[in-house]
């Protein structure tokens, strides 16, 4: 299982103790590791399909300060796609309107009826990677219906219908950012948690200091906005449960 990392701030905060604890998870998860830091609509995105442990480069990088309001990090454990760049989770893809949408993904799509027609399209091999494709195009098509761009709380509500219409047989803890909202669910019992101060709420798949970490409210997508919650969504009940 893969683990995902995730902040809302309100302001720019340092990263580099939280997310040097989280790549040093690397060692159970050795098929690659990313970070995604976000500055508005614009995206700067690191990637390698290296063991984050083993990465000389990202050591390097946690070396130099890493200041955010709004972050994605990822160390992969692969179950579907090869050990490759292109398979590295943050994915990035930009819709019709130039909005980049980025996800990380824990967990596995095991009924890949909506998803698996974006095959041919993505870069890599990855069931998370078809995860975004699919709620791109469907951002795409409600934009070009309203013939306008859709504002946060139509973006949110096409999200909770998209994570909602996936989370039946599927493993699907996710964190995605839209340029303005983060998006965060899961629907796997304890693998998910957050925890808010200062302003930030931030989240991973493993508590990473001694803060009031709590689990992720269950089955249920949300949105934070600077550092807040800005919307809840449906509460599904469709949990997955790990064969026995």
């Amino acid at each position: 299982m893969c683990e995902i990392f995730a902040v809302s701030s309100e302001k720019e905060i340092k990263l580099n103790a939280l997310l040097t604890e989280f790549f040093s998870h690397g060692e159970k998860h050795p098929n690659g590791w990313g970070l995604a830091v976000f500055y508005g609509n614009a995206v700067s995105l690191e990637k390698e399909p290296v063991e984050s442990n083993k990465s000389s480069y990202l050591k390097d990088r946690l070396s130099h300060q890493i200041f955010a309001c709004n972050a994605i990090a990822h160390i992969r454990q692969a179950t579907v796609g090869k050990m490759e760049y292109a398979n590295s989770h943050p994915f990035i893809l930009r819709d019709g309107l130039n909005r980049a949408w980025t996800l990380a993904h824990n967990g596995t799509v095991f009924n890949g009826e909506k998803t698996d027609p974006y095959a041919a399209a993505q870069e890599g091999s990855t069931d998370s990677e078809r995860i975004l494709y699919y709620l791109v195009d469907r951002v795409n098509r409600e934009q070009a219906r309203l013939n306008r761009a859709m504002s946060a709380e139509e973006r949110f509500a096409l999200v909770d219908e998209t994570i909602v219409g996936l989370a039946p047989g599927n493993k699907l803890n996710l964190a995605i950012y839209d340029g303005e909202l983060l998006y965060v669910h899961t629907n796997l019992a304890d693998t998910l948690y957050m925890k808010e101060t200062d302003g930030a709420a931030v989240f991973a798949t493993v508590p990473l200091d001694d803060g009031d970490w709590r689990p992720l409210p269950f089955m249920t997508p949300l949105a934070y906005r600077f550092g807040k919650r800005a919307f809840t969504g449906t509460r599904h009940g469709f949990e997955y449960r790990p064969a026995a």
